[in-house]
């Protein structure tokens, strides 16, 4: 008995390490226009879909959640892969996330050009417009990034690390003699957010799955502070470094390269 209540007591102290956006826990060893994102007639309903019971955090694995939520996920994405004529799993995927908009775009292809496939909902983004200059400021970044971390055990369900500050990041950094710039920047589940994206649940599930299926190192993360395809970027507060144009710039260009000639990207969100 005393055996099982040390263990019991054990778990419940490892869960308790995950509880902060900063505290995630590493894991172990177009001139057409664009089509309106339709939802797939035969949606896949998770209450009559069997979700094996994970391990308690701490003890997870990347091949865990594939086994848990794989096939489940997949299901949920065929449709809108085969309605945008991409092969699934696709060769190289990009997520666009608009701050603004609150909406991340899920973009991919195969062989071909980039395609969209189709959007979510941000459930919650701290910060305003401008990209993440210091700890603490409790900004979503801004800027190009990549995916260097898939997290199994994260405390909000799970969690994608990007690669924050990145090299870009950097050198703005030491140009500004800025120091102390943060990091553990997450794409996650749940509904709260200290400069991370909060995705919700289910949606963490499909986009988790999507990225360990494809291979991180084939997945890129752009973030913007709202759509440059509605209206242009432009670092209008006095309180945005200078060098803010020259970013909103390469932002812009990697969007815009997606979809060239759309001004905006119909969904069905």
């Amino acid at each position: 008995m005393m055996k099982l209540t040390t263990k019991i007591i054990a778990g419940l102290a490892l869960a308790g390490l995950l509880g902060a956006c900063s505290g995630h826990q590493s894991p172990a060893p177009i001139t057409k226009a664009i089509p309106a994102a339709v939802k797939p007639q035969a949606q896949v309903d998770r209450t009559m879909y069997y979700i094996p019971v994970p391990r308690l955090p701490g003890q997870r694995t990347v091949a865990d959640v594939l086994h848990v939520y794989g096939e489940y996920a997949t299901r949920k994405l065929n449709p809108y892969f085969a309605q945008a004529k991409v092969s699934y799993p696709p060769r190289e995927v990009t997520f666009v996330a608009l701050k603004q908009e609150m909406k991340l775009e899920l973009w991919a292809r195969d062989n071909g050009e980039f395609r969209f496939i189709r959007d979510y909902r941000i459930k919650a983004a701290s910060g305003v417009a401008g990209p993440k200059l210091r700890q603490g400021d409790e900004q979503v970044p801004e800027g190009i990034y990549r995916i260097e971390e898939l997290n199994p055990n994260s405390h909000y369900h799970l969690s994608m690390k990007l690669n924050y500050p990145n090299a870009l990041d950097l050198f703005h950094a030491e140009m500004d003699g800025r120091a102390d710039l943060g990091s553990d920047i997450f794409i996650h589940g749940r509904a709260n957010s200290i400069g991370c994206l909060a995705m919700g649940d289910e949606a963490i599930e499909e986009l988790f799955v999507l990225t360990a299926q494809v291979g991180a190192e084939n997945v890129k993360v752009v973030i913007a502070p709202h759509d440059p395809r509605t209206f242009p970027l432009k670092a209008n507060s006095v309180d945005l470094p200078e060098w803010t144009s020259g970013l909103y710039s390469l932002i812009s260009r990697e969007i815009k390269a997606l979809s060239p000639g759309v001004k905006s990207v119909k969904t069905g969100l």
